[in-house]
């Protein structure tokens, strides 16, 4: 059984992030970057099926620059078995990442997709359903538990006042949420091995798809910053603020 599990280049979640002087898009010059924390768990949650014995291989594949061959090494270095980027010179839209993620699927034909459910720079959580849309294949989104099984996968998800339990024949797509499971830290070894793992680089242009933008990035700013608070020596003076200033209660 073949996994699939595409991940993303994305700004280290330590990092505080600042706008460009023009407010055009983010700043990324000198800002490190890593594996986005939800592909770190899905591919961790393939890693593990693998090792199970219930999964023979984990590809792991990336859209975007030619860095983010590092986030594919770090995969590599994880329990990936091999890798393969999709070069673009653009940050790609959900709607680009999955039409190239979806021939990506013709290709390999893997028998589960494994993705985080979301990237923490756009926060977007559109890809896996997208991608699951173009395939015609059922999907499991913000799984907290996976079991495979021959032929399909059951999905435990959390929702609101409790959890739901889906079995999916597959091909499936499952998107992970953060209490799926912890991922592991890459060991020396095996980031040496890493280094000798086979990674694919292609282009979109090679693989016919249509990433052109649907949306236009106007601005990116910074939310604007709190006022300090106030202290009242009452209750009658906390009730009167509340009243009259903040006019929250009436």
């Amino acid at each position: 059984m073949k996994i699939l599990v595409p991940i993303k280049r994305v700004v280290d979640y330590n990092v505080k992030v600042r706008p460009l002087s023009d407010n055009s898009n983010v700043d990324l010059n000198n800002v490190k970057m890593a594996v986005n924390p939800f592909c770190e768990i899905a591919l961790e949650e393939a890693v593990r099926l693998k090792e199970s014995g219930k999964a023979t291989e984990v590809i792991a594949v990336s859209v975007g620059k030619t860095e983010s061959q590092e986030q594919l090494r770090t995969a590599l270095a994880l329990g990936a078995d091999r890798a393969t980027l999709v070069e673009s010179d653009s940050l790609l839209e959900p709607l680009g990442i999955a039409k190239v993620l979806h021939k990506i699927v013709e290709n390999e034909k893997p028998d589960l997709i494994i993705l985080g459910k979301q990237a923490i720079d756009g926060d977007n959580n559109q890809t896996g359903q997208m991608l699951a849309e173009l395939l015609g294949y059922p999907q499991a989104t913000n799984a907290s538990e996976v079991i495979l099984e021959d032929s399909s996968v059951k999905v435990t998800r959390e929702i609101d006042g409790g959890l739901q339990t889906l079995e999916l024949t597959i091909p499936a797509i499952v998107t992970t949420d953060l209490r799926l499971n912890e991922p592991r830290y890459a060991s020396l070894p095996n980031i040496m091995k890493a280094k000798k793992k086979e990674l694919n680089v292609m282009s979109t242009s090679e693989l016919g798809v249509d990433v052109n933008p649907r949306t236009e990035l106007l601005s990116v700013e910074l939310p604007p910053s709190r006022e300090a608070g106030v202290m009242v020596e009452t209750i009658e003076d906390l009730v009167d603020k509340l009243k009259n200033e903040a006019k929250v209660i009436q």
